[in-house]
């Protein structure tokens, strides 16, 4: 199977939002496509079709697909909890409570396993995945145990996107800090760049644009402006707020939205070099 994972610099970036707008562009030109993230930390959930509990983001990148929502598109959900807790929804399911230091030390096989077979499963049922990745891939204290950046990319055998959200700043050091804290194996798989939440003249952003190309020979395969009301809420894990169950019901038969949201996205890529980096991902490596 085909595939594209989106990884941020940091929380927040947007990844979600590109994955949403990834997921609909592809399907808009006819590719059976799905989204996938390992593993969520959130308490924005909702049900699929088939009563399952996943990530209120799937759920909605499921819908820019075209397709139904199924918990193999996220099939480790971690609901914070008081007391350094998470509740663990396991494709789906509520399986039990933990402590962090618990989970990552008794979960970690449990959590590989699901994963490959979440992947295998997609990779049966469609022809593209686009994967979200978590917070940065190069938290150096949990790297030796991660199960959400470049483990999941290899697992998957798919080049990697980096996105960095300038609104924030810092976005030149948040690319370079992180390309150079990569493995030199990671950082192969990263094929390019992405500038979120511009704003202003982006022909002002030329001299940035190629510097960023020079320092890391990566190319900036675009820069997205600060889009409103593009139908994904902040993920943050403690947050209350962001989209209810009840607004996602309602927002899933705003298709409209979706195609303007996409359209805009698609004519600010690098679209053509961004699919043939797809395409020829297996024989360039």
């Amino acid at each position: 199977m085909k595939g594209i994972m989106i990884q941020g610099t940091a929380s927040d970036v947007g990844k979600s939002f590109i994955v949403t707008a990834l997921c609909r562009i592809f399907a808009n030109e006819g590719v059976k496509v799905t989204p996938f993230k390992s593993q969520n930390m959130s308490n924005h959930s909702t049900m699929t079709p088939d009563g399952k509990e996943i990530c209120i983001a799937q759920s909605v990148q499921a819908e820019a697909a075209k397709i139904k929502a199924t918990e193999w598109m996220n099939p480790i959900l971690l609901k914070p909890r008081p007391n350094q807790q998470a509740e663990v929804v396991f494709l789906g399911e509520t399986i039990d409570t933990f402590s962090g230091i618990h989970y990552r030390d008794c979960f970690y096989e449990k959590a590989i396993k699901v994963i490959e077979a979440s992947l295998a499963k997609l990779a049966k049922d469609y022809e593209m995945v686009v994967i979200e990745g978590a917070g940065s891939p190069v938290e150096i204290n949990l790297k030796d145990r991660e199960i959400v950046n470049m483990k999941v990319a290899e697992m998957a055998d798919v080049p990697v996107v980096l996105v960095t959200d300038i609104d924030r700043g810092g976005a030149f050091a948040s690319i370079v800090g992180t390309l150079e804290l990569l493995e030199p194996k990671e950082r192969e798989r990263v094929v390019g760049v992405i500038i979120n939440k511009f704003h202003g003249d982006v022909s002002l952003f030329q001299d940035g644009m190629k510097w960023l190309e020079e320092k890391t020979g990566i190319p900036v395969l675009g820069v997205l402006p600060f889009v409103e009301n593009h139908l994904i809420d902040v993920e943050d894990s403690l947050s209350s707020s962001g989209l209810s169950a009840q607004r996602v019901s309602d927002v899933r038969g705003r298709g409209h939205r979706l195609d303007e949201v996409a359209a805009q996205i698609k004519s600010l890529l690098n679209w053509e070099l961004l699919k043939d980096t797809i395409d020829h991902w297996g024989n360039k490596k």
